[in-house]
């Protein structure tokens, strides 16, 4: 992969004519999101807004004056209700036994064999849902010769709710009944609906609503009530006529535990038979032709389509279900993780304060820092190298700059820095160039936008007493905290990266020295062959591969750098895309180190599988996690979603404080991490989204380089360079080397 990281940015006049092409990735993951988030809003309203409740929730009776007499003293079964309403009453010593709040998996089909061993047929007044998850059973219903009626999608009071609702509940229904078993209807029974007396005005509008789109209302006139589960023998009392009359009966085949109604069921039937009653469907007990008939092609596939839509949506609701929890129990894993690592590290450090690394290490360092259009902060950055209270010698690392950068250096005429420039080649050669420049046994590398304090360069090398480490990892701080944007990756950098860096050097699988403050053995590096360019993420492809040569890599939190970070969201977008894309190619590169015993085994097992949970999978389920809160916000339970984020904003302030005691920061920029939760980390997962797309799509990335904008402070105590100075620069062939390409001897 190429990693030439200085590109000229393209003219405005070419970016106004090129017409922008969303990347596929994009549309993909908004087709998806559109997609999951529709599924969840009408698996949402189908299945939480309304729903299977007792009978007795009707409410207190309104006016009934609209009702037509003719309606409140006729039949239950009240056809053409819109216009001339007409009612039919079942035939003497006829009883239609009728179910609703199905099919439901236990008790539907216990109750088809109870009607199946006594050769009668029912009527079923299924719910759209219930239908939509046992499609099965609807089909057993009708191949068994019963007849089927709706009783709604979702259940709700139809009174209650928008004519354009009703509509919608009952089209619905009567599409899912022909798409689980092929036949539409004309029955409908109303949920909470009674007797034909007991019907009031907006009872009524509802029915003539109904007729309007071809239903035939059929009521009731014996409720058994058994949805109180009043005992089978009280079922059965309210279920036997009295005298010649013909009835509809009412019980449920679903909405609870209906195992009193199939005792009471199977009781009544061969009681009734032997006094002379017959059984039959509402169809047949009325006269009425051919309520129940095969449904078209077009509704058969609208409602095989609608039922797979809503299965779907049932299964990525439980999957969302999975998802979150395991969201939650990774969060939690990793903040119990740090806080312990970090707890045992801070005790260990302090033990270990009386008892140095071994000897204390006062040999000189090179310091290398690569530049390339640093301008606008190498002074500060060079300035405060010089400052350094340890032997320093400083080689500036012109990539072919245009901006002036090694002109700036060479004016500042400060002893012991030294200015090489090559052609533009990347920062990697930029660095072996130096490297090989180096006359120290010891190298610091910085970035150009970085400052450090007088003793960094002091702190960062005494690890190296110890023989076995080969690279130490300094304490990257956040200059330019003013902003929102400056607070917020200030947090981040305290919480999260330091919290992780404590944590990989108390398991010793360090997996990145930072590029803006690390420390190395020269004669390492020079055996890995230098720094390289196949990842975006030399830092990190480095540290790896030290670590796995043997190497120990630790962390010094007293060598502080200050460092700029970006001031703008696409800024910060066009670093955190490459760091990412980076880390991924430096992971799979490394992967080996999964197999491997001992410090690249530690790597790989504890490094690596870190990095793999809480940098990529972790970020890559938060989305889903945050569209599944806003569902249950909407559909669920709102209090307890809201008191589990404010949980979760608790444990990280919890953790936050914690991390910025560690760090001796003060606490105050930890207000605006609940903000930081709606905008801040929803873009980070959006970065490693992107890494992911593009990592599995083989696409190459090319180096984003951040825009500096010079924030990074002046050291105190270094004299600055005259304006006069600057402006005059020494000859170049006395301050500057000039090299080609930079390679590791």
């Amino acid at each position: 992969m190429t990693n030439r990281r200085h590109r000229k940015a393209p003219s405005r006049r070419h970016v106004r004519g090129r017409q922008i092409t969303p990347r596929p990735h994009w549309l993909l993951l908004g087709v998806l999101t559109v997609t999951l988030s529709t599924g969840l809003l009408l698996q949402g309203y189908t299945h939480h807004l309304f729903g299977i409740t007792s009978d007795a929730a009707t409410g207190v009776r309104g006016r009934s004056d609209a009702v037509p007499e003719q309606v409140t003293r006729g039949g239950p079964v009240i056809a053409n209700a819109a216009a001339s309403a007409h009612t039919a009453r079942v035939e003497d010593r006829t009883v239609a036994l009728t179910f609703d709040d199905g099919p439901d998996p236990v008790w539907t089909p216990r109750i088809l064999d109870v009607l199946r061993r006594n050769h009668v047929h029912a009527t079923f007044f299924v719910v759209g849902t219930e239908v939509v998850k046992h499609p099965e059973l609807v089909r057993r219903i009708v191949a068994a010769g019963h007849q089927v009626g709706i009783h709604t999608f979702t259940h709700p009071h139809l009174s209650r709710i928008a004519p354009w609702q009703r509509s919608l509940e009952l089209r619905e229904t009567q599409l899912a009944v022909a798409g689980a078993a092929g036949v539409t209807t004309a029955l409908l029974r109303p949920p909470y609906s009674s007797t034909s007396n007991a019907l009031d005005n907006a009872d009524w509008s509802v029915l003539q609503q109904a007729a309007t789109a071809g239903y035939v209302t059929v009521l009731s006139t014996k409720d058994t009530k058994d949805w109180e589960r009043p005992g089978s023998d009280r079922i059965l009392a309210l279920a036997t006529p009295h005298g010649r009359t013909g009835h509809i009966v009412l019980m449920h085949d679903g909405g609870g535990d209906r195992a009193q109604t199939v005792a009471a069921l199977a009781t009544l039937i061969p009681r009734l038979k032997s006094h002379g009653y017959r059984f039959a469907t509402v169809g047949a007990a009325v006269g009425m032709s051919g309520p129940v008939q095969r449904a078209a092609l077009g509704d058969r596939l609208q409602g095989w389509a609608l039922i797979k839509v809503l299965q779907t949506g049932d299964r990525a609701v439980w999957l969302l279900g999975v998802l979150m929890y395991a969201a939650a129990a990774i969060s939690l894993l990793r903040a119990a993780v740090v806080l312990v690592a970090a707890r045992r590290h801070r005790r260990l450090r302090s033990r270990a304060r009386g008892r140095p690394w071994g000897r204390p290490v006062t040999d000189p360092v090179s310091v290398i820092v690569p530049a390339y259009n640093e301008s606008a902060g190498i002074e500060a950055a060079v300035r405060s190298l010089a400052a350094s209270d340890h032997p320093v010698e400083i080689i500036v690392m012109d990539d072919g700059s245009t901006d002036g950068t090694a002109d700036l250096v060479d004016s500042l005429h400060l002893p012991g820095v030294r200015v090489i420039r090559q052609p533009n080649a990347g920062k990697p050669t930029a660095l072996n160039t130096g490297l090989a420049a180096a006359t120290c046994d010891l190298v610091v590398m910085v970035d150009g936008d970085t400052v450090f304090e007088t003793d960094t360069v002091h702190t960062i090398v005494q690890p190296f007493g110890d023989p076995r480490v080969g690279a130490v990892s300094g304490n990257a701080k956040v200059v330019n905290r003013g902003g929102l944007l400056g607070r917020w990756q200030h947090i981040e950098y305290v919480i999260g990266f330091n919290l992780d860096r404590r944590l990989f050097d108390l398991a010793q699988c360090m997996p990145t020295v930072p590029g803006a403050v690390g420390a190395f053995r020269r004669q390492a590096l020079l055996d890995l062959g230098g720094v390289s360019d196949v990842t975006l993420a030399e830092d990190t492809d480095l540290t790896m591969a030290l670590c796995r040569t043997g190497w120990r890599v630790v962390y010094e939190e007293g060598a502080i750098a200050w460092t700029e970070a970006p001031a703008s969201l696409n800024a910060l977008w066009r670093q955190r895309y490459r760091w990412c894309y980076g880390t991924l190619q430096a992971m799979w590169k490394h992967r080996g180190a999964l197999v491997q015993r001992g410090a690249a085994g530690r790597l790989g097992r504890r490094g690596l599988v870190y990095l793999l949970l809480f940098q990529v999978l972790l970020p890559l389920l938060a989305p889903v996690v945050d569209i599944f809160a806003l569902y249950g916000l909407a559909f669920l339970d709102p209090v307890r979603i809201i008191g589990l984020w404010v949980a979760f904003l608790l444990l990280q302030l919890m953790t936050g404080l914690y991390a910025f005691r560690l760090d001796g920061e003060r606490p105050g920029p930890l207000w605006s991490l609940p903000l930081q939760q709606f905008v801040y980390r929803q873009l980070m997962y959006l970065v490693v989204i992107q890494s992911v797309f593009t990592a599995l799509s083989g696409t190459r990335l090319r180096w984003q380089r951040m825009e500096r904008y010079g924030s990074l402070p002046v050291p105190a105590g270094v004299p600055a360079a005259s304006d006069s100075t600057r402006r005059q620069p020494a000859p170049r062939e006395t301050q500057t080397d000039v090299v080609h390409t930079g390679h590791v001897p």
